[in-house]
């Protein structure tokens, strides 16, 4: 029998499966066609998830691993923030090791097991790199910038500015009120430019943040091949980059931010080396299900809860009572 772990960072929900423990690694196509299955909550288990992410042998030297990324609409993605948290935990508790090296799409990333955030809680800290500015990392065109910060699109809304930053995914973010925030056109916005549209041709994650005072903030996202999500990890990631960058007054390098999301609460800090920035994304890795499943079944995207054995873990009591006793920010939190 496989093992697949379903596993969250503030509440952004993924299936993590280690092709390492496999007779036969699945090909891309299957894992993607496997992403699609198990994701979707009519379709999969457990209600589905934002994504799966698959644990392969890594190819530089000096890693612990490699983790790429499978979407729920099946394509892949060059990072997730919430998922490396969740896979480094993972990669822990395996190799017994508590910081190391995790090999992803774009770079090789350092990690760290921190302080558990509450009893129950277990805790990880991830690097967020590169960070790229150029309109060609995202990619974008057509808006008369070579690089966007804190600037009017009337393209995407009037009144509104935004910047666009690669981390390495690419984000679009700006900074409203609690109104705008919890408005539709967050939804409006990231399903226009995640479709057919002469600005973010590869599609790009839109995040609306709104601050909350020295060093807080409260991130909405709308992900790219999933929609709305929990919490975004490159997202939120991108978004405190972001504030460091236009709003000094309240964000600095090297301070601790709170960020929170409807999912619960991440923390950030922004670094700077010379002229590369970087971001330590610090949060909750909660593993809630193991489900034993057959092989065959994930090779056919054939993961149907009649043909799979589910053991439930103690840790989403533990993480919900967390969430209970953070203060009430905005409507959006998930309670």
């Amino acid at each position: 029998m496989a093992k697949l772990l379903k596993v969250h960072g503030s509440q952004n929900c993924f299936f993590i499966l280690d092709q390492t423990q496999l007779a036969h690694a699945l090909t891309d196509e299957e894992l993607s066609q496997l992403g699609i299955q198990l994701c979707d909550p009519k379709t999969g288990i457990l209600n589905g998830a934002d994504g799966l992410l698959v644990v392969d042998q890594g190819t530089h030297k000096g890693v612990a691993g490699r983790m790429r990324v499978v979407n729920a609409d099946g394509s892949y993605a060059s990072m997730c923030g919430n998922g490396l948290r969740t896979v480094s935990r993972y990669l822990s508790e395996k190799l017994g090791k508590d910081q190391f090296i995790v090999e992803t799409q774009d770079a090789d990333l350092h990690v760290r097991k921190h302080d558990d955030f509450a009893a129950g809680v277990p805790a990880f800290a991830v690097e967020i790199s590169p960070v790229r500015f150029n309109r060609q990392a995202m990619p974008l065109q057509n808006v008369g910038h070579e690089r966007l910060l804190d600037d009017y699109v009337p393209e995407f809304a009037p009144a509104m500015k935004f910047s666009a930053i690669a981390v390495p995914n690419p984000h679009l973010i700006a900074f409203m009120d609690e109104d705008a925030l919890t408005g539709p056109l967050l939804g409006e916005l990231g399903k226009r430019l995640n479709s057919k549209n002469p600005y973010f041709t590869d599609g790009v994650n839109v995040n609306f943040a709104q601050i909350l005072g020295d060093n807080k903030l409260f991130v909405r996202t709308y992900e790219r091949g999933v929609g709305f999500t929990n919490a975004c990890g490159t997202g939120m990631s991108a978004t405190s980059l972001a504030f460091v960058l236009t709003h000094p007054e309240h964000a600095q390098l090297d301070q601790t931010i709170t960020v929170y999301n409807p999912g619960g609460l991440v923390k950030t800090i922004v670094h700077r080396d010379e002229d590369r920035y970087w971001i330590e994304l610090i949060g909750n890795a909660t593993f809630t299900h193991q489900i034993d499943v057959d092989e065959a079944n994930l090779h056919h995207a054939n993961v149907t809860t009649d043909k799979v054995k589910i053991a439930e873990s103690n840790e989403q009591s533990a993480y919900l009572k967390f969430v209970k006793s953070m203060p009430k920010i905005n409507k959006l939190q998930v309670r």
